[in-house]
């Protein structure tokens, strides 16, 4: 063990330059939520800590395995096995141990509206889409700006401010004006496949992953795919957006996002109406062909 101490005006030195010293001291007076911090939660956490941000609330179900090693920034032959959500709060307190930190278990989906009145920011970092839905509703009641991604093979990132639509009513997932705690695995099937179409009408996505991985995957018949590069490259796009809202920097991202596509090297941006609309067609018979075979 090292004996140096602590200092965070040494620990954050370096920020100043890509940000000023009064933003240096709104980080250290902010807090995030963050739901997931497996992989793209993860590694938003990672930067949001290294970042000198003073409160944030973790949370996680999860233990850590062997088949996160590829892409969780706190997954190794050290944690396998632990707590998601304790080994990460660890490991933020060997970077900062002056941070303060609040750490949630499976119960965090209860305590949803007290998170919401409490933190200045959302990060969405979780798979599950129930609770996700329960977390847009919670932030939107409070009035708390949510930042996330799409279930996409490029990074992506989407800040979802309070007056902004939710994604179950800007995608139409079948949960609308359902409880959260009531849906069906046909519901909550049904709103990853509205998520799977918007990506794929508004993005080249269906051009860099395997079809027919991706369609075992939406059809239930095996894990998430995942990569390191996308999956810590949207960690990080989502860190970016938290930490411009802390500032009170404006964002140009919005509650449709973007796709960063490093294939060739260019931003894709959501379609206009009618051209998505007529791609939208073809993607949906794409769609409903992908899911037959």
């Amino acid at each position: 063990m090292s004996d140096a101490e602590f200092n965070y005006a040494e620990f954050t030195t370096r920020n100043f330059g890509f940000v000023s010293p009064e933003e240096q001291a709104r980080l250290k007076s902010a807090s995030v939520f963050v739901a997931g911090v497996g992989g793209m939660g993860g590694a938003c956490f990672a930067s949001l800590v290294r970042a000198g941000v003073g409160r944030i609330g973790l949370a996680d179900i999860d233990r850590f395995e062997i088949s996160n090693f590829n892409r969780q920034v706190f997954a190794s032959l050290d944690t396998v096995g632990q707590d998601k959500a304790a080994a990460s709060e660890a490991a933020a307190l060997r970077i900062n141990p002056e941070i303060a930190l609040e750490r949630f278990g499976g119960e965090w989906t209860d305590k949803l509206d007290d998170i919401a009145s409490r933190y200045n920011v959302i990060v969405n970092g979780c798979d599950d889409v129930a609770a996700s839905v329960a977390l847009y509703r919670a932030a939107k009641t409070h009035g708390v700006t949510v930042i996330d991604a799409y279930a996409s093979p490029l990074p992506s990132v989407i800040v979802v401010r309070p007056d902004a639509p939710r994604p179950e009513e800007r995608l139409g997932y079948p949960t609308l004006g359902k409880s959260w705690e009531a849906l069906t695995l046909e519901e909550t099937r049904g709103a990853f496949l509205k998520e799977l179409e918007y990506v794929l009408t508004h993005s080249s996505s269906a051009f860099h992953v395997d079809l027919g991985a991706a369609a075992e995957m939406a059809a239930g018949k095996r894990s998430r795919m995942s990569f390191a590069p996308m999956v810590v490259t949207t960690g990080n796009l989502m860190a970016y957006e938290a930490l411009q809202a802390l500032m009170g920097r404006t964002s140009r991202t919005d509650h449709r996002g973007w796709f960063l596509n490093p294939y060739s090297a260019k931003v894709e941006r959501p379609l206009l109406p009618p051209i998505a609309f007529a791609k939208g067609l073809l993607v949906r018979r794409f769609m409903a062909k992908m899911l037959a075979d």
